[in-house]
């Protein structure tokens, strides 16, 4: 059985908006530059042949693998989201006990991460670390940078 892909609401229109434009747009792109390629004769040694092939290629493996994604999605509805402990779809804030930092991030499934926007996934070390605790609770998570040590000081709705 392959494992669920828990996306936020959010993340499920991203993925269905790419497919989208996938499938719409970049198709008959693609297509038409190889069309106008095909057009120029001798493909062997065309390098615009070659590269809309490759573009065609890289744009059917993203398409399989957000339909992937999808067929297997589980969203989360952050309105139902518990905020007596961290879960997937909520944003909490946290005290980075050895720098005295506070930080802030939203829990999300895998697909969805992006630790430049402060999205970290539950399957990672601190996301895993995270999921259950509850605010007032010290977090240690072992990591290969070293021991870090978390405050758990505020769970809210991301949205």
């Amino acid at each position: 059985m392959e494992k669920k892909n828990l996306l936020t609401y959010e993340g499920l229109q991203k993925l269905e908006t790419e497919l989208q434009e996938l499938k719409v747009v970049k198709r008959k792109e693609v297509a038409q530059k190889i069309k106008e390629a095909r057009e120029q004769g001798d493909l062997s040694e065309n390098a615009e042949y070659d590269a809309a092939k490759d573009e065609q290629r890289d744009i059917e493996a993203r398409i399989e693998e957000i339909e992937k994604i999808l067929k297997n999605a589980e969203v989360v509805v952050e309105d139902e989201v518990d905020l007596d402990k961290i879960n997937v779809g909520c944003k909490v804030k946290i005290l980075d006990c050895e720098f005295d930092e506070e930080l802030e991030y939203k829990i999300v499934g895998s697909t969805e991460a992006n630790s430049l926007q402060g999205k970290i996934s539950n399957e990672s070390p601190v996301g895993k670390a995270l999921i259950g605790a509850k605010v007032g609770d010290n977090v240690t998570i072992e990591t290969q940078a070293g021991i870090l040590e978390y405050k758990v000081l505020g769970i809210q709705r991301s949205n």
